[in-house]
């Protein structure tokens, strides 16, 4: 009898047994890297309040309700403090952090939409402004970005006039007891390198005094 005839199916047998091993080893080891689906979805659609953050006068604020794209829209905060949206009429924008408002826009539309779902995005954010007055070339009052400098509100206003006090600049701060700070700012000092410190992070209706 020929012995080898008899070897080559069980030697077969174990080649294809390795082989599966190996593809379900790879196949396994793939789908371990690449998190579901939903868990993708679910941590991009997570974005946390900013719950210091208080609306006011001329924002632009991003209404979305879910499913229901008659009522969502993007809509100004009017000089009156309030929106108007359909189903709800008038509420209450201005003085109130953008999850209150979600909260009230969603208690009104209650008595015609089981369960809303609002989010509320402030879209621009208008009623940030601070002021700057005197020798520089547009005086005048501008939106306030979140990173914004005593420097760039002098570069927003285009730079000195001639002459300008550039070592004699302060800006006038709004205290919470309806009292101002007055703070130093000598420009030639800052661009040198010197006590950058004094250029500060300016804070809404701060007002840049140039004399």
């Amino acid at each position: 009898m020929n012995h080898s005839a008899w070897m080559r199916p069980p030697a077969l047998l174990l080649i294809y047994v390795v082989l599966s091993n190996f593809v379900g080893a790879q196949t396994t080891s793939d789908q371990g890297d690449t998190p579901p689906p939903a868990q993708t979805a679910d941590s991009a659609a997570t974005k946390p309040h900013d719950t210091t953050y208080l609306i006011g006068n001329d924002d632009v604020l991003g209404i979305d309700v879910w499913k229901e794209p008659e009522v969502s829209k993007s809509v100004p905060v009017r000089s009156d403090g309030k929106i108007s949206l359909p189903l709800v009429g008038e509420v209450q924008a201005a003085g109130r952090t953008p999850l209150k408002l979600e909260q009230d826009i969603a208690d009104k539309l209650k008595n015609y939409i089981s369960e809303p779902e609002v989010t509320v995005i402030v879209q621009q954010t208008n009623s940030q402004k601070f002021n700057i007055l005197g020798q520089v070339n547009r005086p005048g009052s501008y939106p306030l970005t979140n990173s914004a400098t005593v420097l760039d509100a002098i570069a927003l206003a285009g730079g000195f006039k001639d002459f300008a006090k550039r070592k004699s600049i302060y800006i006038l701060r709004q205290n919470v007891d309806g009292m101002q700070t007055r703070i130093p700012f000598n420009y030639k000092e800052v661009i040198k390198g010197e006590k950058s410190a004094q250029n500060v992070r300016l804070q809404p209706r701060d007002t840049i005094v140039v004399p």
